[in-house]
């Protein structure tokens, strides 16, 4: 004997299944979304002196932190997290840099204790080089390394370019007034902040007359600026802590050096 309960069930399924027997095929269309990955790569040159020769776009994607344990005292970078700097078609690479044509040069990326050996090993291959572009240059990992490239720069007659777009930061500003002449879009960018020591302190934490001021201070009247606009400019660089940035403009940048 089949109970009620049963009876009732049985006639359930059987009304579900008439219903699902004349509904339109429409009616029980299957969506299926695919999602598809890209993932970038870059291949960087590394502390190799050699050039790596591409036959594609190269795209640098930025860190968002720094990638190697670097002494707190010889770093003087800043950079926001995820950049990305597009270097465009290149004849060949030596670490930051990217060779465009027979007379420019393009720079992305961070300066690191091989950088100067990078840029005598391009300047070597291709000697005509004479426009450095710096398209998103955080800064330093070797401050020692980003004065001696800066002079190499200098001693290069190389024109120093932020081309629109571009955005140069800490130890990089340095490298952009090692040109002998400067260039800068309406829309560059530079970011600016205090140094720190191995200790943690900052420029500002250290008497005026104390020695350890003479170095960017020589630098920078070596790079042109008098005394006068050394000692301003150094002065505005520090007012900024060395965990920070500030951004300055081309108009800004003017103020202290002859722009082309």
């Amino acid at each position: 004997m089949v109970s009620p309960s049963a009876f009732l069930r049985t006639l359930i399924v059987a009304a579900l299944a008439a219903v699902l027997a004349f509904a339109p095929a429409q009616a029980q269309q299957v969506v299926t979304i695919t999602t598809t990955t890209v993932t970038w790569t870059y291949d960087d040159a590394g502390d190799d002196d050699g050039a790596e020769y591409i036959d594609e776009d190269a795209a640098l994607l930025g860190d968002e932190a720094l990638t190697e344990d670097a002494d707190f005292a010889a770093t003087r970078r800043y950079a926001p997290a995820a950049t990305l700097a597009t270097l465009g078609h290149a004849k060949a690479s030596f670490g930051p840099f990217s060779v465009i044509d027979s007379a420019t040069v393009r720079m992305a990326g961070d300066v690191t204790s091989a950088t100067p050996r990078q840029f005598a090993a391009m300047l070597a291959a291709f000697p005509g080089l004479k426009r450095l572009e710096m398209t998103d240059c955080p800064g330093s990992l070797d401050e020692e390394a980003n004065l001696i490239l800066a002079r190499a720069i200098r001693r290069a007659g190389m024109e120093t370019v932020v081309p629109a777009g571009g955005s140069i930061r800490s130890g990089a500003v340095e490298l952009w007034l090692a040109g002998v002449t400067r260039r800068a879009a309406p829309d560059a960018e530079f970011g600016v902040h205090s140094w720190a020591d191995e200790y943690g302190r900052e420029a500002n934490d250290y008497p005026a007359n104390d020695p350890v001021h003479a170095e960017y201070l020589g630098y920078y009247r070596e790079m042109g600026l008098n005394d006068a606009k050394a000692r301003e400019f150094y002065a505005l660089t520090n007012s900024t802590p060395f965990d920070n940035v500030r951004y300055l403009t081309r108009d800004d940048m003017a103020r202290f050096v002859t722009l082309n």
